[in-house]
């Protein structure tokens, strides 16, 4: 079949983003060619994919996602598809991946009530409730049991046409049976080039858009660690944001030389192995896929509630959940402890090794290409 898979935008450190590739991959490993729509791409694209620039403007983001879809729909009645999969809400969808959480819900709780009459707020609400109907035939693939919840209540959405996947780690994540040779070679190298000290604990995050990842958050909780505890961390927040107002913050705090902003990285894994520990105390976050991605690599972790796999923090005992409402003093005595005991944190990465050894964390792409190649259109 010839699919089409339509996204806003591709950069290659979004969540969202891979678990397109990895999804357009497998259906097309089955024989199935790949179109793609999107508004901007940055990076390679991969072998065999027709990438279709669409060549619409505007200075604001709803109005350029409406004439995004009207090109896209106008140039599939030229040249017809077989099925269409959109990673963003939008009109004409067969099937739906939900990485977004549910704007309705936010709307009307994080917003004041006047931001329902804008015209931003019509046009994503019109979006979303396209795509989630009671009368529409969208195939909807969830990650979010919450998330699926919140779309059922808001437009009560019959339950036979979500779809739960499992999550979707990328098997080469895990830890490798010589995963302790790497961590050393990784944490020397790392260690140059972040200025660790020899008996230092490394922090990790990983996360673009800062603020909502909590990234100050963790520069604060940095800055209240014991002394003999601070003068040996560093924490260093992987991600494509700028990184001006949280250096500054890091400066105020007096942990200015301590906190590193790189940018994206394709090392990532390197870095999963030779942290002490990765933060991630999100404002909200649907499901937070680094967090598996962490654990099946063995590192401890530190994050909030909010986070969609949270659970799985819990359910493997790897590390510690910051609950809701956050409460910064506490997720500061949080950070103390588990960088004050070595024997937590050893025990807590063989409890994330062996849960990443028994769980289902990997086969999200194979499930739902099977939706896609199924759909009912």
């Amino acid at each position: 079949m010839q699919l089409a898979f339509l996204l806003y935008k591709y950069f290659p450190f979004g969540g969202l983003q891979r678990d397109f590739v990895r999804i357009a991959q497998e259906c097309q490993q089955r024989g199935h060619s790949i179109r793609v729509y999107t508004l901007s791409w940055e990076g390679e694209v991969p072998e065999g994919f027709e990438l279709v620039k669409v060549p619409v403007r505007s200075l604001l983001n709803h109005r350029r996602y409406a004439k995004f879809t009207r090109w896209v729909q106008a140039d599939m009645r030229r040249r017809p598809v077989d099925r269409v999969v959109g990673f963003n809400k939008m009109p004409g969808l067969d099937v739906y991946y939900a990485a977004d959480p549910c704007y309705e819900d936010k709307s009307r709780h994080l917003r004041k009530a006047m931001y329902r009459y804008s015209p931003r707020y019509r046009h994503f609400s019109a979006y979303e409730r396209a795509v989630f109907d009671p009368q529409g035939k969208t195939e909807l693939l969830m990650i979010s049991a919450t998330q699926q919840e919140l779309f059922k209540h808001y437009y009560a959405t019959p339950a036979q046409r979500f779809h739960l996947l499992p999550p979707g780690i990328s098997p080469d994540r895990r830890a490798p049976a010589n995963a302790e040779h790497l961590r050393r070679l990784a944490r020397e190298r790392l260690g140059q080039e972040f200025d660790l000290p020899a008996d230092g604990l490394l922090l990790v995050q990983i996360g673009s858009d800062f603020y909502r990842k909590g990234l100050d958050r963790s520069i604060q909780a940095l800055a209240a660690l014991p002394e003999a505890l601070r003068v040996r961390t560093r924490l260093v927040a992987l991600g494509a944001d700028n990184p001006a107002r949280m250096q500054a913050l890091a400066d105020q705090h007096g942990v200015g030389k301590q906190v590193f902003m790189p940018g994206g990285r394709k090392d990532v894994p390197d870095f999963l192995l030779a942290s002490d520990l990765l933060l991630h105390p999100a404002r909200h976050e649907n499901t937070g896929t680094v967090l598996l991605e962490a654990l099946v690599a063995g590192l401890p972790l530190l994050v909030t509630e909010v986070c969609g796999y949270a659970h799985h923090v819990l359910d493997a005992d790897c590390g510690l959940v910051a609950p809701e409402p956050f409460d910064q003093a506490g997720f500061n005595r949080q950070l103390a402890m588990m960088l004050g005991d070595d024997a937590a944190r050893a025990r807590w990465q063989a409890n994330a090794l062996r849960y990443a050894g028994e769980q289902d964390l990997y086969s999200m792409p194979q499930k739902a290409a099977d939706v896609i190649v199924g759909a009912a259109v």
